[in-house]
């Protein structure tokens, strides 16, 4: 990852201080399937999804204290682009805030929208501040279904996303995903 990623040594310090690698891979999948998945990447140069995703993300750098909107966090990731990047992963390239779209007369808006250039594929963050509700889900879905249909370019994989919440019910997550 270090190497597909262009991390300078200083980038490497933090992602292993920060656990980068416990909190993707290890946390999430059986070791054989981690082996696979590292293999991949150090072969064919090839990122998987789920070595995409990371659970949690720190944004203690955003410096946030006690209460704050969801406009105040949108405003301090903008604010703190470069070090949000870099806790997200690098190849992201930064497309909208605030994306509006209207759909059967009503007005949308996604928080943040991004290119992730190894993936090919357009990366929506929602941002939501309390705990993960179902609904989050189906409000993302919808916006990834409008991604696909209108805004996903030729070549271009399947959009995806990541809900950034303040905490979540493991047995919530699990009765949604099925």
């Amino acid at each position: 990852m270090c190497k597909i990623e262009n991390w300078s040594v200083r980038t490497l310090c933090e992602r292993k201080k920060s656990m980068l690698y416990e909190r993707t891979a290890i946390s999430k999948k059986p070791d054989e399937t981690i082996k696979n998945e590292i293999e991949e990447l150090s072969e064919a140069k090839k990122m998987s999804l789920d070595m995409f995703y990371r659970d949690p993300y720190i944004l203690d750098f955003l410096g946030l204290k006690d209460t704050y909107s969801e406009k105040d966090l949108e405003n301090a990731i903008l604010a703190q682009l470069e070090n949000f990047i870099l806790e997200i992963g690098s190849d992201f390239a930064f497309l909208a805030r605030q994306k509006h779209f209207v759909l059967d007369g009503k007005d949308y808006y996604m928080d943040l929208l991004f290119f992730h250039r190894t993936l090919r594929r357009l990366v929506l963050i929602e941002l939501k501040l309390g705990e993960f509700e179902p609904q989050d889900k189906g409000q993302v879905e919808l916006y990834l279904r409008w991604l696909e249909k209108h805004e996903r370019a030729e070549g271009e994989e399947t959009p995806v996303a990541l809900i950034l919440c303040a905490e979540k019910s493991q047995e919530t997550l699990e009765q949604r995903a099925e």
